[in-house]
């Protein structure tokens, strides 16, 4: 069964995808199911814990989506997971198949 994942905890879900809350929900959807596209957020409500964390889990362990978009509103936070899978896909960490845009959605 293939899903597509909304990371965010203050952004409404599109259509189609499957809300993940904290970094925790989206690692079980990652480990759990085949998914087409992945939008991912950086800023959580857990302070401690954000989306380039989740970036570099998904790069170490291998999990990945057909799709990744970042849409986090926080441009470091946002630019830095983008360069972060960028960085995978060029040392052969990550498939370079995989298609990942970084685009932004406003609060």
């Amino acid at each position: 069964m293939t899903i597509n994942v909304f990371l965010d905890d203050y952004r409404t879900c599109p259509e189609g995808h499957i809300l993940a809350e904290t970094i925790d929900e989206c690692i079980t959807l990652l480990k759990s199911f085949q998914i087409d596209h992945l939008s991912l957020d950086y800023d959580l409500l857990n302070k401690t814990r954000n989306g380039l964390e989740l970036v570099q889990f998904m790069v170490k362990n291998k999990l990945y989506a057909n799709r990744i978009t970042i849409h986090s509103a926080n441009a470091v936070g946002g630019k830095a997971m983008y360069d972060y899978f960028k960085q995978a896909q060029k040392e052969q960490k990550m498939p370079a198949s995989i298609k990942v845009t970084l685009r932004p959605l406003p609060l």
